[in-house]
This record gives structure tokens, C-alpha cells and sequence, in this order.
């Protein structure tokens, strides 16, 4: 190998064959040392811009190309920034080119001698064009030299350089005298320019000069013009809004008249890639259309428009050649874009047109097209009423889920996510659950995402939900993330309407049964048993104890942070049975000396809080988790959008709520948080307490063999329900409230009213609760027992909305009164009763509560606004009476009222459902006989009532479960016309052990259709108990007519 390179060719050669890194790297040392000793040798004068006038042309140029390949190879080139600038200075083409090369790569914008290259290149930028005649050789070329300034300032990009330089490169691309090269590079560059600086341009005065450029016939200048639209219409759309119909213009002479250049056609496609940039400006309006009358002439270049887009998709077809197609179709799909652009604003006739191309695509053999077709029909089914059309193409879509190729089985994927609603989501669902059993690895992960998100948003029933997660998990457990059963646990637990809660329990407790599953399941089994074990803990085989066990088999299977969670539950359950804390204590014992930090710190602490603590405060800490805050984005939510990005299609479906979320919402709202009167945001002040988790049920007589002969005798029973004593049957203007003492109560409210008319005539300033008030006052109440929330009262100028909810012994009333008067309500006081068998909490707005000391002012509810009381109340023995509450208040013109009310706080309110076999019910129903146990009352119906047919039953059954609270006890009844139910009433009473106190309950209803009557029976352990029970269960089923 020769020491000493003879030109840039050997030394090129040298640097090929060097045998090892280090010996390039030396060659590359000596080179360089070797060019520096050329640029400034120590005995020679240097010229004032730094360079070596000594140097000739070929020896300068012959090194400044061994600085640039130096460089290319990832060598520092720290020197010969003068010769370069000598380079670029000179008058001669050859030496300017490696100049300008040099100048792009070995310097940046911020370097200082960028400063002094200003001038030389606007020079070049600014040069006269050359003239008609013959060249010398080597002498300047006006146009090549305009092309390589620009190409350098392109590519330094200096925010000094820009600003020096901008103004002449619009210079250029504006003058007539520039050639279309100079035009197509200066266009380029000044895209390159406003990229760095945005603000570089005034849109509003440099669009009229766009516009005159886009008159140029020229195809490749305004290929390179249109991309500089693009993007500076993409940063400031409304400035270049005036230049659509040049737009427009272009587009229609390329597709409607096949004006090209020949040398611009592409397989007989005119200019396809200025046609796609000429379609993607267009994009960025999308109200373009709207607003125009599309089938008149005089609509100008809309109609010129739709005609545009409607021939490129009546015209697009596969073709044989793959350039041609590829081309065409990169078209096609670009004008698809533009109606998925325009939205609903689009003629409907065009997006369907759209939709059924898009089907044929998708169903063609070559990948791409279908690539392109799955991912564009997304985007057009987001369209509001274009999902519709994908869904006729389901069955092709599914197909393409079993693709070979992972990119086409993920825009599938991402199709029937978009297509995906509450009439088909269960089929869609299913049948990706079956195809997630031989899905790819690669793709399990987005599958299970996706699965998981389109169960939660149209599961109209929570079951379903609950279920197909836990197919998830048994199918693809690995591949359910953390955040999946987060969302299972935060649902479960924000939904306390139904049985979702026991229905979870019992789901998961037969899941975690066997020996063998996931740890998953394991984990979210251990939560949800934890917080809601109690409601299926008098279900056969699921006691309290029977919990423990299932779920401590998988103790040694499964990693410390489901121990944790398993911790957790076992001092939850050792909390609410006794003979859990046998098994509990000798486990928290031997994970004290745990090598994990979260398993040793809680067993130590759960392991000492009897000791350390109260009873009372124990129960405090152990009681269930308050629900969970409903963010705007779940965590799936955000994991989708983190995994696809913003501009996904599934991210945008995913981010708006079905209409089954939109009604859970509702409800979860209505049950959870503001009542009727919303005139204020009261998330803070309404949010939700923990309560304290329910003891065991107290014992009740044990399962024993069923009486055949009471249900045989159920039949005649039923029969001789309307021939019952005549005298209890209701005359027909009786109103809907029947319970004695309520009905007492409200006599006495009628009294009070007409006490405050009375005194009202005397002195012209009480005034009571009008009589024609008291049937829709009566009804509110009635409703307002068996429903979360709802209005109370209401006349011109006082609403009182209620809500309320209620947790084993203990509930929380929310009581809103709003001022619906034009002026304000001064001296408002409300004092509510305190009888003995209810411990009360009560707090308000200041001043809203009557203390009975007589210089209380009360406070004062502006129009429009509203004030608020909030009681806690726990029951302590069984009752039959609602307690009073009495509103007083004045007017600004002096006027007093006075309203005696009631809560609608009842005996069923703290009812928890029991769900018995037909054995377990008879055998306690036998047990409860006796006059000081049973209440039966025969209600007939009104003659201008509907008749009692099956839907008028299953309303009835309605109210059993959900308004009353009870437990449905099925194939108790021997006909469809009997319904029959078993709850606990709850207090938070104690017992010698120190257990709360509850009463079991049963209750049957039965009904004689043609007598249009029903017998309501009620036996329980307390008579106050079955007489309340009774007076709601008459109230509610007339109610239900």
C-alpha cells in the first residue's frame, strides 16, 4: 500500500483497503494533518478571508473534496472554512459546485463565517440570467449556480441565514425571468425555510403571488409549488383558502381533460403525484362544500369539484400492471381521504359510492390494496351515518382478520373496532374472542386492548362484560395489562345498581375455584370477593369460609403483588366472619418474616390493628372502597392512544362514548351524584363516603324438606284472592299512598295545611301546602321509596329534589332545595324529626337547620340557586313511620310558608337481597307463621286500571328486586301470576357478642288477573317489619299500573 496518497482517488483507494478501523483512522490523521499543513503553512501569507492564495484551483478543490469524504465517513472536520468560502466566492461553475457541496455539509447556520458568505450567496441568488449565446468554457452558468444556493441555504438553515435570506428566495420564485428549474428548487427551499420558521410568511399577502405561480403550465413547477402550499397551508389554513379554485382548476384539467405533458404521464396517469398533493391541500378544508347547492351550474368550481372526485372513483379500478394500480389507487384513496375530510357535508350518494369501492379492495388478492382499503373504510365509517355501509362488509373484514400478513390483520382489526356498535358489538366480540385462541403472539396484545375497550363501551348488560373479560383472561391471561381488571374492579364497583356486584362475586368466586388458573384471575377474584363476598356468602358452597379456601389454594402459585392483594382480602374477611380468623391469623404470622416489604408491612399491621384498635375503628378501616372517580379517558383509553397515536381511528372511536355509556352515565349520575336541581357543580361537596362493610346475616332456620302440600294449596289461594272480604277492596279515588301511618301522617299534614290557610285569612301572611298539592305530593313520595333520586315537592316557588342511597345499616340523604321564584327566599329554616330507632348526622348550608333557639335567622336561597342538607342516618331497630321534615321560609313581600314533608326514608331502604332455593324459602316461610310475624293485605285494583297480564307482572317483579330491595326466589311459584322474595333488614343495633342485629324478611305477592286484585303477604321476625314491608309492596304494584 503506497505511504503517500497521489490524488483523491488514492486516498479513497487507501481508505477501502485499510485491513482494520485503526488503520483507517491513522490514514485518516495523516490526510488530515497533511491538508491542514496545505491550508496554513507557516511561511506563507495568508489572504484576508483566511485562505491559501498559494493553493491552485485543482489542489483546493482536491482537498475540500477529502474534507467532505473525511466527513461522510463520521470524522470531525473541524478546519478549512476559508477555502470553502474561497470556493463558494469563485466565478468559476467547477469550483463554486464543490463549494456549495462542502459548504451544505461541513458547516452549520449558527457558525460565525456563515456572516460573511451572505453576500456571495445572494449574489448568486440574484444574478441576471445569461444571454443568447455562445459560453466559454468553465464560465459561470446563471441557473446552476441559482439551483446550488439554494440547495445549501435548504440544507444549512440558520436562523440568522433565514432571515438574511428569505426575502431574495422569494424574489426568485415570484420572477418571471426564472427558469422552471430555479422556480421548482426556490419553491422547495423556501419550504425548507418556513418548516424552520413557521412565521416566516405573511399568508395573507404571499397567497396572491401563490396564486399567479399556480397559472404556470409548467407540471413540475407546480408539483414543487403545491408542496410548499401544503405546507404553509397547513400551519395558516385560512390564508390560502382564496387559492381552492386554482386548485380545483388544476385538478379537473389533469383528471377531466387528461392535460399532461408526456413526459409527466405515469402509466397514462396524468401527473399522479401532483394530483395527490393537489387532493391532500384540499383536505385541509372540509367545509369547502358545505353550504352549496352541488347540482346547480352556478355553484362554479364545487360542482366542478364533485365532478372531479366522482370521475376518480368511477374510474379506479384494479389494473394488471402493479406501477399503474399503485398509482391509480394512491389517487383513489387520497379522494377518499377528501370525503372523509368533508364528513357529513358530503354527498351522501358519493360516500356510498365510496364505501362499495372501498368493499371491492378489500377483498382483492394484493396486500397493499387491501392495506390501504381496511384503513380508508375506517376512516370513512367514523363519517356519522357511514357505518351503516361498512357493516355490509363485516364478513369480508373477519376474513381479512385471518390474513398472513400482520399489517392487513391489524387494520382489520382496527375496521371492526370503528364498525363496532350496540346491534352488532356482541357478535363481533364473540367472534374475536374466538379468533384471540390462535391469534398471533404479535397481535394478542392489541386484540385483547381492543376487546376489552368494545365490551365496556356497548355492554348493555355489565354481566356480559364481567364475562368476556374473563374469557380474556382464561384465553389470553399474559396479555391482559393491569389496567384491563382495574377497569373490571372500578366498573364493578361504581355500579352498585342490579346485582352486577353479587353476579361478579358469584362469577369469580366459580372461576378461582379450580386449582389450575391464571394469576390474573386470581387477582381480581381476591379484590372483588374481598369488597363483595358478602352477597353471595348465604349461597350454598360460598360462605364466608369457603371464600378463604378457594382463593388461598393459589397462595403459593402466584407473585408477591397478588399476595398483597390476598392479604387484603383475608383481613377483610376475617373482619365479617368469625371463623375466617382462625385460618387468617397463623398466615399473617408467617408473612411477617416475608422477604418482599409490601406483604411483611401488611401482615404486621393487619396482624396488630385488633389490638392497636377499637372494634369500631377496625370496622372503620376495613370497610369497602367508595367508588372510584370517573375520569373523562380510562386507562384503556390512554394505553390505545399511547400504542396508535392520536390520528388512529380506533383512538377517535374509542374517545367518544357509545349511547349505552352515555345512558350508564346517566344513571350512575342520577343515583350518584346531583338530583333534578342541577344548578351548581357539586362533585366536591357530594362526593362519596365510605361506608362500613356488612356483618353476617344473623342465622335463620336451616334448609329442610319442601311442604308439597302448600304449593299444591297456592293455586286455590290465589283463586279465592278476589272473593276475599269486599270491605278491604279500595274505592277507586283512593290515592296512591296506603300504608295507616303514613296515611295518619299525611291527615295531620292536610290538618296543618288547613291551619295555615286558616291563620293565613286572618292575618294574610301563612301560607300551607295547597290541597290540590297533596295527590302529586303524595305520589312523589311513593316513587321517591323505591327510586335513588327524585323530586319531593314542588310548586312556583320551592323545589325539593332528594337523593339518596344506602350501604347495609347506614344511608346517606341529600336533600336540595331550589328557589324557583323570581326574588329570593329569606328566613328558609328546615327542621327534620330525630325518632329514637334512627342515629341522624345532619349539615347543611349555614343557618338552613332549625335549632329551635328562637333568634335563629335562618339563611337565605337566592334565585336560581339552591341550599343543600346532607343526613347520615343508621338504623337501629325496625320501624314503619317516615320521619317529618317541615320547610319554613318568607318571601320578600312578607309572605310566610310552611310546609310539613316527610323523607322518603322507609324500612325498605335498608333491605339487602337474599336469594333462596325453592326449599330454603318454604321451610322459613313455614317457620314465620303467626299473627305476630305475618301481614296480608288484599288490594283491588281500579277498574279504569290496565289489566294484569305478564308485562304488568314483570313490573311487579321489578319492583320485588330492585325498588324493594329483595331477593327473587324463582320456582318458589308454582304460576306466573305469584312472585316471591327474601331479604335482611339491616341495623347497626349489637347484640351480647357484639354482632349487628338484622331481621330476616320474605315477601309474597300474588295476583288474581281476572278479579284485577293482589295479595300481599309479608312474614319476618319483627311485626313493624312485615307491616312496612306491606304498606310499600301495595303502594308501589298500584303504582305500577
Amino acid at each position: 500500500m503506497s505511504t503517500q496518497a497521489r490524488g483523491l482517488n488514492n486516498f479513497i483507494s487507501d481508505l477501502r483497503n485499510a485491513k482494520s478501523k485503526e488503520e483507517e483512522s491513522n490514514r485518516v490523521e495523516v490526510e488530515l494533518a497533511k491538508i491542514r499543513k496545505k491550508f496554513n503553512p507557516g511561511d506563507a501569507k495568508l489572504a484576508a478571508d483566511g485562505s491559501n492564495p498559494s493553493l491552485s484551483s485543482y489542489q483546493r478543490k482536491k482537498y475540500v473534496w477529502k474534507l467532505v469524504y473525511i466527513h461522510v465517513l463520521g470524522y470531525e472536520v473541524d478546519f478549512g472554512h476559508a477555502e470553502v468560502l474561497a470556493l463558494v466566492r469563485s466565478k468559476k461553475y467547477n469550483e463554486k459546485s464543490v463549494g456549495y457541496v462542502a459548504l451544505s455539509l461541513l458547516l452549520r447556520g449558527s457558525d460565525p463565517v456563515m456572516v460573511t458568505i451572505v453576500s456571495a450567496m445572494k449574489k448568486d441568488l440574484t444574478m441576471a440570467p445569461a444571454t443568447s449565446g455562445k459560453k466559454k468554457k468553465g464560465v459561470i452558468k446563471n441557473d446552476a449556480v441559482q439551483c446550488l444556493a439554494l440547495c445549501s441555504l435548504a440544507n444549512i438553515s440558520g436562523l440568522e441565514l433565514i432571515q438574511a435570506m428569505h426575502v431574495e428566495v422569494q424574489h426568485v420564485l415570484v420572477s418571471k425571468t426564472s427558469t422552471e428549474q430555479v422556480k421548482k428548487k426556490s419553491a422547495l427551499c423556501l419550504l425548507r425555510l418556513t418548516r424552520t420558521s413557521p412565521n416566516l410568511l405573511s399568508g395573507r399577502e404571499f397567497a396572491p403571488h401563490i396564486g399567479q405561480l399556480l397559472q404556470d403550465k409548467h407540471l413540475g413547477v407546480l408539483t414543487s409549488l403545491m408542496s410548499l402550499l401544503n405546507g404553509l397551508a397547513s400551519q395558516h389554513a385560512v390564508d390560502y383558502e382564496s387559492l381552492i379554485p386554482h386548485v380545483v382548476h388544476i385538478l379537473s384539467l389533469l383528471v377531466m381533460k387528461k392535460q399532461c405533458a408526456r413526459e409527466y404521464l405515469y402509466y397514462r396517469t396524468p401527473s399522479p403525484w401532483l394530483q395527490i398533493k393537489l387532493l391532500k391541500f384540499l383536505q385541509l378544508y372540509p367545509n369547502a362544500v358545505e353550504g352549496h347547492d352541488i347540482g346547480m351550474e352556478a355553484s362554479g368550481y364545487v360542482s366542478q369539484l364533485i365532478n372531479v372526485v366522482s370521475k376518480i372513483l368511477m374510474e379506479t379500478d384494479v389494473s394488471d400492471s402493479i406501477n399503474k394500480s399503485n398509482a391509480d389507487h394512491a389517487v383513489l384513496f387520497e379522494a377518499v381521504n377528501l370525503i372523509v375530510a368533508w364528513g357529513t357535508t358530503c354527498p351522501i350518494a358519493m360516500r356510498e359510492g365510496a364505501m362499495n369501492l372501498l368493499g371491492k379492495f378489500i377483498s382483492v388478492r394484493e396486500p397493499n390494496i387491501r392495506y390501504l382499503g381496511l384503513m380508508t373504510m375506517a376512516k370513512l365509517a367514523q363519517i356519522e351515518g357511514s357505518v351503516e355501509g361498512a357493516k355490509k362488509h363485516q364478513a369480508t373484514v373477519l376474513v381479512s382478520l385471518k390474513d398472513a400478513d400482520i399489517s392487513v390483520r391489524r387494520r382489520a382489526l382496527d375496521l371492526l373496532f370503528v364498525i363496532c356498535d350496540t346491534d352488532n358489538a356482541e357478535r363481533i366480540v364473540d367472534e374475536l374472542v374466538a379468533h384471540l385462541v390462535v391469534a398471533d403472539a404479535s397481535i394478542r396484545e392489541e386484540m385483547v386492548l381492543k376487546i376489552a375497550i368494545l365490551a365496556e363501551k356497548y355492554a348493555t348488560d355489565l354481566r356480559w362484560y364481567v364475562d368476556t373479560i374473563l374469557k380474556l383472561i382464561s384465553i389470553s391471561g399474559d396479555y391482559v395489562s393491569d389496567s384491563i381488571w382495574h377497569r373490571v374492579v372500578q366498573i364493578v364497583t361504581n355500579h352498585p345498581q342490579g346485582d352486577l356486584q353479587g353476579y361478579a362475586a358469584a362469577t369469580l368466586f366459580v372461576a378461582v375455584s379450580p386449582h389450575r388458573c391464571h394469576e390474573t384471575t386470581v387477582s381480581v377474584a381476591a379484590y372483588v370477593l374481598g369488597e363483595f363476598g358478602f352477597l353471595i356468602a348465604e349461597r350454598p358452597g360460598m360462605s364466608g369460609e369457603e371464600q378463604f379456601h378457594v382463593l388461598h389454594q393459589h397462595w403459593f402459585n402466584v407473585d408477591t403483588k397478588t399476595r398483597a392483594i390476598l392479604i387484603s382480602t383475608y383481613a377483610k374477611l376475617a373482619n365479617l366472619y368469625e371463623e375466617c380468623r382462625p385460618l387468617v391469623a397463623p398466615i399473617f404470622a408467617r408473612s411477617k418474616n416475608s422477604s418482599d416489604v409490601e406483604v411483611q408491612q401488611r401482615c404486621a399491621e393487619y396482624a396488630s390493628m385488633r389490638e392497636a384498635f377499637s372494634p369500631e375503628a377496625v370496622e372503620d378501616l376495613l370497610r369497602e372502597m367508595p367508588p372510584f372517580e370517573d375520569k373523562r379517558r380510562s386507562a384503556l383509553e390512554l394505553r390505545l392512544l399511547e400504542t396508535e397515536g392520536e390520528d388512529s381511528a380506533a383512538v377517535t372511536k374509542a374517545s367518544m362514548p357509545s349511547e349505552v355509556e352515555q345512558q350508564r352515565a346517566l344513571q350512575s349520575a342520577q343515583m350518584l351524584s346531583n338530583p333534578p336541581l342541577e344548578e351548581e357543580d357539586e362533585e366536591e361537596e357530594e362526593e362519596e363516603e365510605e361506608t362500613p362493610p356488612i356483618d353476617e346475616q344473623e342465622d335463620e332456620p336451616d334448609e329442610g324438606e319442601q311442604i308439597d302440600d302448600q304449593e299444591e294449596s297456592q293455586e286455590e289461594e290465589v283463586e279465592d284472592v278476589g272473593d276475599e272480604e269486599e270491605e278491604e277492596e279500595l274505592p277507586e279515588d283512593e290515592e296512591p299512598l296506603e300504608e295507616e301511618d303514613l296515611e295518619e301522617d299525611e291527615d295531620l299534614e292536610e290538618d296543618e295545611d288547613d291551619n295555615a290557610i286558616e291563620n293565613g285569612s286572618e292575618n294574610s301572611l301563612i301560607f300551607g301546602i295547597p290541597k290540590e298539592l297533596i295527590p302529586a305530593m303524595r305520589k312523589a313520595f311513593s316513587n321517591l321509596c323505591t327510586s335513588p333520586s327524585g323530586v319531593l315537592f314542588e310548586n312556583s316557588l320551592l323545589q325539593v329534589g332528594v337523593k339518596h342511597e344506602y350501604v347495609g345499616a347506614q344511608g346517606r340523604i341529600s336533600v336540595f332545595f331550589g328557589n324557583l321564584h323570581s326574588s329570593s327566599l329569606q328566613h328558609f329554616k328546615v327542621k327534620v324529626d330525630q325518632p329514637h330507632h334512627l342515629r341522624m348526622q345532619m349539615q347543611g348550608t349555614q343557618d338552613l337547620l332549625d335549632d329551635g333557639e328562637p333568634d335563629s335567622a335562618g339563611c337565605t336561597v337566592a334565585t336560581k340557586t339552591q341550599a343543600k342538607l346532607l343526613v347520615l342516618v343508621e338504623v337501629t331497630a325496625p320501624f314503619d313511620d317516615a320521619p317529618s321534615m317541615r320547610i319554613t321560609f318568607e318571601t320578600k313581600k312578607g309572605e310566610r310558608h310552611d310546609y310539613p314533608l316527610r323523607l322518603p326514608l322507609v324500612a325498605t331502604c335498608f333491605m339487602e337481597p337474599v336469594n333462596l332455593d325453592p326449599g330454603a324459602f318454604m321451610q322459613r316461610w313455614k317457620s314465620l307463621e303467626g299473627p305476630d310475624r305475618e301481614c296480608q293485605e288484599v288490594m283491588k285494583l281500579p277498574p279504569y286500571s290496565s289489566e294484569i297480564d305478564k308485562p304488568y307482572m314483570d313490573r311487579v317483579s321489578s319492583i320485588i328486586v330492585d325498588g324493594l330491595k329483595f331477593g327473587r326466589c324463582q320456582g318458589v311459584d308454582p304460576t306466573p301470576w305469584t312472585v316471591s322474595g327474601a331479604a335482611t333488614f339491616r341495623t347497626g343495633a349489637k347484640d351480647s357478642n357484639g354482632n349487628n342485629i338484622n331481621v330476616g324478611c320474605l315477601v309474597r305477592v300474588e295476583a288474581n288477573p281476572k278479579a284485577k286484585a293482589f295479595r300481599v303477604t309479608t312474614r319476618t321476625l319483627h311485626p313493624l317489619c312485615s307491616k312496612a314491608i306491606k304498606n310499600v309492596s301495595l303502594v308501589s304494584i298500584k303504582l305500577a299500573m
